[in-house]
């Protein structure tokens, strides 16, 4: 009988041992999620500024010390003062998120300031709105 109740015993301190090597791992995970959990607060907190800086900046109109003369003509690139032709400005227009519109138009805008291009083509600006 006292056989019986050893090996009871001993089955018992077995599965206690697994019990708590289990919940030691669960915790260790649980530790893991609160630190992946925290990173991507603070990842969407940044976002959020950066798109809330965005749509700030939208509301403010934007000034240039001397403006597009009437050669300049045509569309320009949304929000800027850079001339673009209709093919641009429709591929600019199918653009479907709105602060990813506004990121290329930038780029391309200050790659064009830089270049000194007088009207963006659309082969320049495949080329000017590759990150």
């Amino acid at each position: 009988m006292t056989e019986g109740i050893e090996k009871r015993l001993t089955a018992l301190d077995e599965r206690l041992i697994h019990l708590e090597s289990m919940m030691v791992s669960l915790l260790e995970r649980i530790d893991r999620q609160q630190l992946d959990a925290t990173k991507t607060s603070d990842r969407i907190k940044e976002w959020v500024t950066q798109f809330v800086a965005l749509r700030l900046h939208q509301l403010v109109p934007e000034t240039c010390e001397h403006p597009a003369g009437p050669e300049a003509g045509g569309p320009y690139l949304d929000g800027t003062t850079v001339p673009c032709t209709e093919e641009v400005a429709h591929r600019v227009a199918r653009i479907p998120i709105p602060f990813v519109r506004q990121m290329v138009v930038k780029k391309v805008a200050e790659s064009a300031h830089q270049d000194q291009i007088s009207r963006v083509d659309i082969a320049y600006f495949e080329k000017a709105a590759t990150f």
